[in-house]
């Protein structure tokens, strides 16, 4: 009778992960180095009013400007809030971009990729250009955070016209990230998952008891502004639906049938297997994402300060100009037309832009045929690029268009439901793609170390072994 309750739960499947010494000891360390991580992230930084720059964060929120928008979208990288100013204030974000820069040069420079096919020797190397090249970029972003809080008074007075304290203070938040770094790279020796992403999933799950908090105080049914049962239980399904839909597109692959060729060695005949070869419908992962919500900040930038400048300071007053781009300012926000239409176009492009960099259908080719292999129906070489080519760019059409619903959706629920962005980020958007992304690669590693020792895993079936498996991206 409790069979169908536990294995809906799978405590079993628990309880065979903590059997096993080896993945005990993983898992134990893993969720050691991230307790290390939320602890450093409380240390605050010496000289900075906290609760100035608390109370700036709260407004500057509620006001869903485009600085806000830039603080959220550098909030989810560095793992914290905007309102926090602590030794690990810069998170993550400058290691993760080392390594987008090392690998978008390592599509154009020789020296790279040949690093790159020496195997482990070569990644090794390049690992240790992405270190290099964190620390300036860990100065650069340390002095303009610096900038912006001295400017805004949240610095002690006596200190903001102190060079000692700017050096103090740039040399900790670059040594916090570089200790973040450090973890990140014992969770992927020590641990399991991938310490960088795991580190960022971790700072954005912690926002979630804010998310609810909101939810419970709001929760008054009948009072004008607040939330009834339906906007709970729409805010409820919306996002169980949307953690599904992630899921299932996060996973979902096109696959192309390989057939390996036969060969005759002496009175033995050898191959002659199929196989196939998986296509990620979502090839690009969260990068377009990023890549669309980084640059959308810029224009409302921009065309704010046009707007403000375009004010007569003694009338007060607003030629056509002024007329104009103050429309085409408020356009801009977040939920409006004109945002949403860039935002989503601006998706498709880096979708494209993505698998351009990093499929090469013609590399593809060359491997299967070195290996033996062919597609049924198409000739080994240049007709099996131009298929694996077209085949790529429709199913990154559906991808692309996965992401853009998910991209949007937090704002259509922001506008028209009045949820604060902090609520509906957990209903889409760049933040729950990654929480998806790495909850499925770390249950995939639990899964696959399970299975090497015949144990069921989280997504096996509800009898045991004998039921669907959900197969990685990879296949």
């Amino acid at each position: 009778m409790l069979k169908p309750l536990i294995d809906l739960l799978r405590l079993n499947t628990i309880i065979n992960v903590f059997k096993v010494p080896e993945l005990r000891t993983k898992i134990l360390f893993t969720l050691g180095m991230l307790v290390v991580y939320r602890i450093g992230f409380w240390i605050p930084l010496p000289g900075i009013d906290q609760t100035a720059l608390l109370e700036y964060a709260r407004t500057q929120a509620q006001s869903g400007s485009a600085f806000s928008r830039a603080a959220g979208f550098m909030s989810t990288f560095s793992g914290g809030s905007f309102g926090q100013s602590t030794v690990f204030g810069l998170g993550i974000m400058p290691y993760i971009t080392a390594s987008i820069i090392i690998q978008l040069v390592g599509t154009v420079s020789k020296t790279i990729k040949k690093l790159q096919d020496e195997g482990a020797s070569g990644r090794q190397k390049i690992q240790d250009w992405t270190r290099r090249l964190t620390v300036p970029l860990c100065l650069v972003q340390s002095f303009m955070w610096l900038s912006f809080i001295s400017s805004q008074g949240m610095v002690y007075a006596g200190l903001a016209h102190n060079p000692v304290w700017w050096v103090m203070a740039a040399i900790t938040l670059t040594a916090g990230t570089m200790f973040l770094m450090w973890l990140a790279e014992q969770i992927d020796r020590f641990g399991i998952g991938n310490g960088a992403s795991m580190i960022i999933m971790a700072g954005i799950i912690a926002g979630m008891d804010e998310a609810l908090s909101w939810v419970v105080q709001n929760f008054q049914p009948g009072v004008s502004g607040k939330q009834d049962w339906g906007s709970v239980m729409l805010l409820a399904g919306g996002f169980v639906l949307v953690v599904a839909g992630s899921v299932l597109m996060t996973v979902a692959q096109r696959r192309i049938p390989v057939q390996q060729a036969k060969h005759t060695r002496g009175r033995t005949v050898i191959g002659g297997q199929r196989s196939y070869l998986p296509l990620r419908i979502n090839h690009g992962g969260v990068m377009p994402i990023i890549f669309a919500s980084s640059l959308m900040i810029f224009p409302s930038l921009l065309l704010g300060s046009l707007a403000d400048a375009s004010v007569n300071s003694e009338t007060g007053a607003t030629g056509w100009w002024g007329t104009f781009i103050t429309w085409l300012n408020s356009q801009f926000d977040q939920g409006n037309y004109l945002y949403v239409v860039l935002y989503v176009l601006m998706v498709y492009f880096f979708s494209y832009f993505w698998i351009t960099v990093q499929f090469n259908p013609e590399e593809m080719s060359k491997q299967l045929k070195e290996h033996g292999s062919f597609i049924p129906g198409l000739r080994p070489g240049p007709r099996t690029a131009e298929y694996l080519e077209a085949v790529m760019e429709r199913i990154t059409f559906v991808g692309a268009g996965f992401l853009a619903l998910i991209a949007v959706l937090p704002m259509v629920v922001s506008r028209f439901l009045g949820v604060p962005p902090n609520v509906s980020q957990f209903l889409g958007g760049t933040g729950l793609l990654i929480t998806v992304s790495v909850t499925l690669d770390f249950l995939q590693r639990i899964e696959a170390n399970l299975m090497m020792r015949n144990y069921a895993g989280f997504l096996a079936g509800g009898d045991g072994d004998s039921g669907p498996r959900m197969r990685s991206a990879r296949g």
